[in-house]
């Protein structure tokens, strides 16, 4: 798994790096997250060729598995995957495990991995777990030390119910209300002030 994550590393395309700066990723969250392109895929990875790679780090930044992001805005199905692809009996992770050692009292998660990324460039440390259904009884032990859990759900049905099973499973968990598209679009469109200020009307109102 090391193997593939440095190779993919060193693979990046000019295309795969306009993608990220224009979801708001840069160079250096590239490198602190390790993003890649699966070029020259390893054994077990050519389905994926060409997708961007974004390995899931542990604590000290050693790759436990990697998640693949097609690149091509196309009907997904037609190509027999999907926009995000794990490798089969992957178990469901936490992605970027290492903010829940590196935080406070306080942690942030999200739906979306970029969304995490995007939250720890401005200094929010953030875990992210794709969707309602990944998050597991182990994640819920996981994130129980906190004082306080926000959630950034996307503003849409799978965004609610996301929030709403973290939620009812944390009770120091707080929903936070987006408004324009996810935590990425947020930032996008409004930059850093944006997300600080949709943070500090959900501590006005706890």
């Amino acid at each position: 798994m090391e193997e593939a994550t440095r190779a993919y590393e060193d693979q990046v395309t000019q295309e795969a790096a306009s993608y990220l700066v224009a979801r708001g990723v840069g160079k250096a969250e590239a490198a602190t997250f390790r993003l890649g392109v699966v070029a020259d895929p390893y054994p077990g990875h050519s389905k994926y060729r060409g997708m961007l790679a974004i390995p899931y780090l542990d604590r000290d930044g050693k790759p436990l598995s990697i998640r693949f992001r097609c690149l091509q805005e196309h009907e997904h199905r037609d190509f027999f995957h999907g926009k995000y692809n794990t490798v089969k009996d992957e178990p469901a992770r936490c992605f970027n495990i290492g903010a829940i050692f590196r935080a406070g009292d306080e942690l942030h998660v999200t739906e979306g991995e970029f969304d995490a990324v995007v939250l720890n460039k401005i200094g929010l440390p953030a875990v992210a777990l794709p969707g309602a259904n990944n998050f597991k009884p182990r994640h819920r032990r996981m994130l129980a030390g906190f004082s306080r859990i926000w959630v950034w759900g996307d503003p849409d049905d799978a965004g609610a119910e996301f929030t709403n099973k973290i939620c009812r499973s944390l009770r120091q968990a707080k929903g936070l209300r987006l408004r324009d598209g996810d935590v990425t679009d947020t930032y996008l469109k409004g930059g850093e002030q944006a997300l600080l200020s949709i943070l500090g009307e959900g501590s006005n109102n706890q």
